[in-house]
């Protein structure tokens, strides 16, 4: 039987473990366990860097931060690990968390340890053979939106993460915060910012009620179960998790959805499967979403326009550490464009009236 599950493989230049002084690290922190340790690394990850790491026979994941990362507070591991231990026993989606570490001694940087969750994950297309037919696609892309649903209704007090996020407040904070970020680590000049910032501030609608939210959902964060690939058994990179308007997660998960009418340029930068036959369209998603939790979609221009220059500043804001040499890394140089596509997406979604 093929095994269509994600695999890591070699670490890559200049993002290598100091694996002895790590071993020496772990073998205090799990007693009984032994070395030999070795690492390998997931590829597709552009923000903080995962690795799969063998202590032993114990397997376990390591996240630290981006080498050469110019934003401190977007990869704060203490931040990261505390919210999965919160969420994990409610939301069994969350990966367990074992380990955090802030003695920068280590590995130059703090990091935690979470166990493994094992399973398919799809990015911009399905893995080559694996079947996937229209009715796959679209029970997939139900759930998709479902799951999300589900990890807005978490009552994020219960859990312990009242104090996460400022609710008050939060989507003018985002706006405005974004709008720095990406003057904060500017490589060119792209005429489409000033309009979007402008529009930004000049159509944000009232804030909606306060949930906890992923902040990156989309296909290539989710973990499927193998057997079922509808299923979703695992939901990975919660750095931006936090306290806010639910409709913010939703808008970045559309921005990261393409639709088959959209223009060549967005369907060349396409990040999964979105324009497979069965695939429920953005308009449905939000329909479905809105079905499902009771919520008043009706700003979701705004949201999703928002969103994609958000996706836009980030994609900069890693640009940014490549274009200063602080990373090698080669997918990273036609970057620009991918910046260029995004911001003319969402200048067009605002003169369209549409998601």
């Amino acid at each position: 039987m093929t095994d269509f599950r994600d695999h890591p493989s070699a670490v890559r230049a200049g993002e290598e473990l100091d694996l002895a002084r790590l071993e020496h690290y772990l073998l205090r922190h799990f007693p009984g366990s032994a070395g030999p340790l070795t690492a390998e690394q997931f590829p597709s990850g552009h923000s903080n860097l995962t690795y799969l790491v063998h202590l032993g026979h114990r397997e376990m994941v390591l996240r630290r931060p981006p080498f050469g990362s110019k934003v401190k507070t977007a990869h704060d591991m203490g931040r990261e690990y505390r919210v999965l231990s919160k969420v994990h026993p409610a939301y069994p989606a969350a990966p367990k968390v074992l380990l955090h570490c802030e003695d920068e001694s280590v590995l130059g940087a703090p990091f935690y340890l979470m166990e493994p969750i094992r399973g398919i994950i799809i990015r911009r297309d399905p893995p080559a053979g694996l079947p996937f037919t229209a009715g796959t696609a679209r029970r997939l892309s139900e759930s998709f939106v479902d799951n999300l649903a589900r990890l807005h209704a978490l009552d994020y007090a219960a859990i312990g993460l009242a104090d996460l996020g400022k609710p008050r407040g939060y989507l003018e904070r985002q706006v405005r915060g974004w709008i720095e970020r990406y003057f904060g680590s500017q490589t060119h000049d792209f005429p489409e910012v000033a309009s979007i910032s402008a529009q930004l501030k000049e159509r944000m609608p009232a804030t909606s009620d306060a949930t906890l939210i992923h902040n990156d959902y989309k296909y290539d964060n989710l973990v499927l179960d193998p057997v079922e690939i509808t299923r979703i058994v695992g939901v990975l990179d919660w750095e931006m998790a936090t306290i806010g308007d639910p409709l913010t997660d939703l808008g970045t998960a559309l921005a990261y959805w393409v639709d088959p009418q959209d223009p060549d340029e967005l369907q060349n930068i396409r990040w999964c499967p979105s324009t497979h036959p069965g695939s429920l369209t953005r308009a449905e998603l939000v329909e479905r979403y809105a079905r499902t939790t009771g919520r008043d979609v009706s700003g979701m221009v705004f949201y999703l326009a928002f969103a994609r220059f958000k996706v836009a500043v980030i994609v900069q804001q890693i640009y940014y550490r490549y274009h200063r040499g602080l990373t090698k890394d080669p997918r990273f140089a036609s970057m620009p464009e991918v910046i260029r596509i995004l911001l003319r997406a969402s200048l067009r979604g605002f003169e369209r009236e549409s998601v």
